[in-house]
């Protein structure tokens, strides 16, 4: 243990030192649950987020939209955030520190503390220990918090709002413009990458546990009846690790499955979850996520949301943490535009076209004017719009006016039966959510990408990003900062920024350290620049992984750099 916790804090010290995460507002004693990115890290989450919109936003073609942070009432009464988005928390009664109580249980080797009620709590929490204070906890009243942050909209407070809890909610509320843009057809998507709040009791975990976070979630509108995904050959034969319900019922490892098998096998309940679950791992490997660390899991039934098909979590190891929940892929069917139906008067709905019209019998309701008006007066147009898709009982037509029940005699109207063409129908559709937590991608990123080994005797500390993700990607270094060594090299980076290369000039200390420092926060390649180069205009070249150099004209490591950063090129003189 005390290695593992020597790993993370390595980690954090350099995060610190390096400018890659800071404390937030840290000189006035910092707040738990915020941080600030430095310099390296707020460009290694750009990096992050832009390779996740180059999968959702080019690869997959679903445009990304900006919704605002704060949100009024009714969207979150209909999310259902306003009712139950809420912890079980408890107040320790020696230090008085409030804590989750399901964490705590859960620390104490407690399955599913996650899904016990408040009282199941109470009860195994009484002979625990605090995590805060140490004492034994005796009994404690254990009671829902709601998570959200609240706030007031206008002079006076007069509309009540929230701080967005997810990003989701927005792309729902957006739904019917989104039908528009996509010219009214299934399926399509939206994507968001933004801020999201929650007022998490006790947050302590650093960045996997945050009260401002980032995330970047997708909302795909599939029909409800087709969840073949068109490109699904794609990943069909990708390979993963799945911990699924019957592994972790047997407590068995992962079993490694290709999502063709994992389908036909119903383990995964449809190419679509399918498909973003390959996705996600093709990802996280992407930006830099040690394969060999990476898990999905799938949500038990007893903590799966009643109203989802099917839910995978996308978990990571940490030397810390244990296994962190990075991404969740879920299928949530209709419950949310129903929701925002329900609540809004919206129908949410897809007109989905027949192949040939249909011939269908139905009945029509034809309303006898003569006899509803002098019955009804000023409510006979209201009954006689409702009449049209009422269903008739034996004592006529029962209805609600303006919340009065109204029946309709059998006097009133008559039933005809006709043959009619239908041309298609009305669909609400089913959703598919990868929802991605990009604060807790970048501190995975940070701690997978940590190691220490040996470079000319001496201890060397080298964050080994993907080259994609590195802050800095190329480094130009002069052997010496005069005799024209430091124009040449400034002239270097001139031209590595114009080709749209993040670049960096370092002239302190000498040439080892120098090195070691761009080691240290991953930078990729650095060249450096020595008096050899005045005479024959050649640079040396140095890989961050295998600290190998190679020689040859700054014109060839210029042009060939940008495909080295991608990959395309293999780190030897041939590539010069």
């Amino acid at each position: 243990m005390a290695e593992y916790e020597d790993t993370y804090e390595k980690v954090i010290e350099l995060a610190r030192r390096r400018g890659f995460v800071w404390p937030s507002s840290e000189i006035y004693g910092s707040v738990a649950g915020f941080i600030d990115y430095g310099p390296l890290g707020a460009m290694l989450k750009r990096r992050i987020e832009a390779t996740w919109r180059r999968f959702y936003v080019v690869q997959e073609g679903y445009y990304e939209i900006e919704c605002p942070t704060v949100g009024i009432e009714p969207i979150y009464v209909a999310s259902g955030h306003v009712g139950g988005f809420s912890d079980k928390m408890f107040q320790c009664p020696h230090c008085q520190e409030f804590l989750r109580a399901d964490h705590v249980a859960e620390a104490f080797g407690i399955p599913h503390a996650g899904t016990m009620s408040k009282e199941e709590l109470q009860n195994v929490l009484v002979d625990k220990e605090c995590p805060a204070c140490g004492k034994v906890l005796g009994e404690v009243e254990v009671f829902d918090f709601n998570l959200m942050f609240t706030t007031s909209i206008g002079p006076g407070g007069q509309r009540k709002g929230y701080l967005r809890p997810e990003t989701a909610q927005g792309m729902f509320v957006d739904f019917p413009r989104l039908l528009r843009f996509y010219r009214d057809h299934l399926p399509f998507g939206a994507v968001q990458v933004g801020k999201s709040y929650r007022n998490e009791i006790s947050p302590r975990q650093g960045m996997i546990r945050l009260r401002e976070f980032t995330q970047a979630e997708a909302e795909i509108f599939v029909h409800p009846e087709e969840k073949d995904h068109p490109n699904f050959s794609r990943y069909a034969d990708y390979k993963m690790p799945l911990w699924g319900i019957a592994q972790q019922e047997k407590e068995t490892p992962a079993v490694v499955k290709s999502m063709r098998e994992a389908v036909d096998e119903g383990i995964i309940a449809n190419e679509y979850v399918a498909y973003y679950v390959a996705m996600t791992h093709d990802i996280l490997c992407t930006v830099g996520f040690n394969p060999d660390k990476i898990r999905f899991r799938q949500h038990m039934p007893d903590e799966r949301a009643h109203y989802a098909t099917d839910c995978w979590d996308a978990e990571a190891l940490s030397d810390r943490f244990g296994w962190v929940e990075i991404v969740g892929i879920a299928d949530r069917t209709d419950y949310d535009l129903k929701a925002h139906s329900r609540v809004s008067g919206q129908k949410n709905t897809v007109f989905v076209q027949y192949p040939e019209a249909k011939k269908v019998h139905h009945k029509a309701i034809v309303p006898n004017f003569g006899k509803l008006g002098p019955a009804f007066k000023g409510k006979a147009k209201p009954i006689s719009e409702q009449m049209l898709t009422a269903t008739p009982e034996a004592d006529g037509i029962h209805l609600t006016i303006d919340g009065e029940e109204i029946l309709v005699g059998p006097e009133m109207y008559t039933v005809k039966d006709e043959i009619v063409d239908v041309f298609g129908e009305d669909v609400m559709p089913h959703v598919i959510e990868p929802s991605y937590g990009i604060d807790r991608m970048c501190y995975m990123v940070l701690e997978h990408a940590y190691a220490e080994d040996v470079a000319d005797g001496e201890a060397r500390t080298v964050m080994r990003f993907k080259k994609g993700v590195a802050p800095i990607q190329v480094a130009v270094l002069p052997l010496m900062a005069r005799d024209g060594l430091d124009e040449i090299a400034k002239n270097l980076v001139l031209e590595l920024q114009n080709e749209g290369i993040q670049t960096e000039y370092d002239d302190a200390g000498a040439i080892g350290r120098r090195y070691r420092r761009q080691d240290e926060i991953g930078t990729p390649y650095c060249i450096t620049v020595d008096y050899d180069t005045k005479d024959d205009a050649s640079v040396t070249l140095r890989d961050r992984d295998s600290m190998q150099q190679i020689r040859g004209p700054a014109a060839a490591v210029l042009k060939a750099l940008p495909d080295l950063l991608k990959g395309k090129l293999p780190f030897d003189t041939s590539s010069l």
